[in-house]
């Protein structure tokens, strides 16, 4: 199995001086995604779940709907490489291209915003879900992070209920960690009309609209949106929470499934 965390040797300084030490450091490397035998893109990631991610990622980008889309999917983790085999869509693939994708920066391609972001369904859930579970749900996401414990150097996402935490992903890049999920929950296709999708990074658009096309009702983060985010929320229909940290947290649009008790 591939390393996450390598340490490091650093110098630190404090109010003692400056002293030598050995600290743990998250890895970043490249995962190269083949589609169809072409190369599509390469992803700047955290080196665990590469084969979730490669799935994520793809239907992120409306290349699959399912998981039984994929014909065949293997892994060369010497090499760094996903191939996924797929029953093809020339016209997207064409107009993707190849490029890099870096690990901090979002993906605001021509093909992005005309294939992904202009026609997303608005979510008709009826879910509603305690405020109390939202501040517990992320407060056992903050728990089970375990590679931001180790490092502090990693975005974390995860899916919830109003029973718990469900299944957590962890990545350099809030969207690589997002579509670890997405991939996770189509190859074991979870049902996701009633469930709640949390990040610690930053809601963006794209996580927004990551959100809408899987139908899941409810986004909740650490940290802030962004104003599209906030409109494409309530245009969309989707219940949208920014700084859910302590005991406290915003809700932006649709509170409506949100229960104050």
């Amino acid at each position: 199995m591939e390393k996450i965390v390598v340490s490091k040797k650093i110098l630190r300084v404090d109010d003692k001086g400056i002293h030598e030490l050995d600290d743990p450091v998250i890895r970043e490397v490249p995962l190269t995604i083949f589609l169809n035998g072409k190369e599509l893109v390469t992803l700047l990631h955290t080196p665990e779940r590469s084969e979730e991610l490669a799935v994520g990622f793809l239907r992120s980008e409306g290349l699959i709907r399912r998981f039984a889309d994929i014909r065949s999917l293997r892994f060369d983790q010497e090499q760094g490489i996903v191939f996924v085999e797929t029953k093809g869509n020339e016209l997207a693939e064409k107009l993707y291209g190849k490029r890099t994708i870096t690990s901090g920066c979002g993906k605001g391609t021509v093909f992005y915003h005309a294939l992904d972001a202009l026609k997303s369904n608005p979510v008709k859930s009826e879910m509603t879900i305690p405020a109390r579970q939202i501040l517990a749900l992320m407060r056992q996401l903050q728990e089970r992070a375990e590679l931001y414990q180790q490092t502090g150097g990693i975005h974390s996402s995860a899916l919830g209920s109003k029973e718990g935490l469900l299944y957590v992903c962890e990545d350099i890049g809030r969207h690589n960690a997002v579509d670890k999920l997405i991939g996770h929950c189509l190859k074991e296709e979870i049902d996701l009309n009633e469930k709640v999708l949390l990040t610690s990074g930053r809601v963006s658009s794209e996580i927004l609209i990551k959100t809408a096309k899987l139908s899941i009702p409810v986004l909740v983060s650490r940290s802030a949106p962004t104003e599209l985010s906030i409109e494409l929320a309530i245009n969309l229909g989707i219940t949208l929470i920014g700084f859910a940290r302590g005991r406290r947290f915003n809700i932006y649009a649709n509170q409506q499934r949100i229960q104050i008790n």
